[in-house]
């Protein structure tokens, strides 16, 4: 996620198994601190690794760079991805798109989330996000229970 100075915040991608934050690896590499912040939805085991090995890494070992690089890759198109969604979509239609991705990662049509979080990861107000899904209720595409919201269609 990334924070303005005002406190606000918007998703930029998720990170899943096998995977890491290019972020991570540019601020170490360049000794300089992420301009961006990760939360762990689920019980997470994160295995850092000392700045140093990963230079050596990327130096002797190909698969490495290749892998920072793929990587790097698949960040930059997430990102790109983003920047499409808030420039040229409608709100309603990027939260549509942030519910079936968490339905996606999840591996389940209900997920535990709140209003205020989803509203965080899009970038808005919890009582547009909280309006919204309202009116996907009335239209028979979720299903809204304390704390979680079932994708119907």
């Amino acid at each position: 996620m990334r924070n303005d100075d005002e406190g606000k915040e918007i998703l930029l991608y998720y990170i899943k198994s096998g995977e890491s934050c290019i972020m991570s690896f540019l601020g170490g590499i360049h000794q300089d601190t992420s301009k961006v912040r990760a939360v762990a939805e689920d019980e997470t085991e994160i295995l850092f690794v000392p700045v140093d090995k990963v230079i050596t890494l990327i130096r002797e070992h190909d698969d490495w760079l290749d892998f920072i690089f793929r990587l790097y890759h698949k960040r930059f198109e997430e990102l790109l991805e983003v920047v499409n969604a808030v420039a040229f979509k409608k709100i309603d239609e990027r939260l549509i798109l942030l519910l079936q991705k968490k339905v996606e990662l999840s591996k389940s049509k209900t997920i535990t989330v709140t209003h205020e979080q989803l509203a965080n990861e899009l970038g808005t107000a919890r009582v547009v996000v909280s309006r919204l899904l309202k009116q996907l209720e009335v239209d028979g595409r979720v299903e809204l229970g304390r704390n979680k919201i079932t994708l119907l269609q």
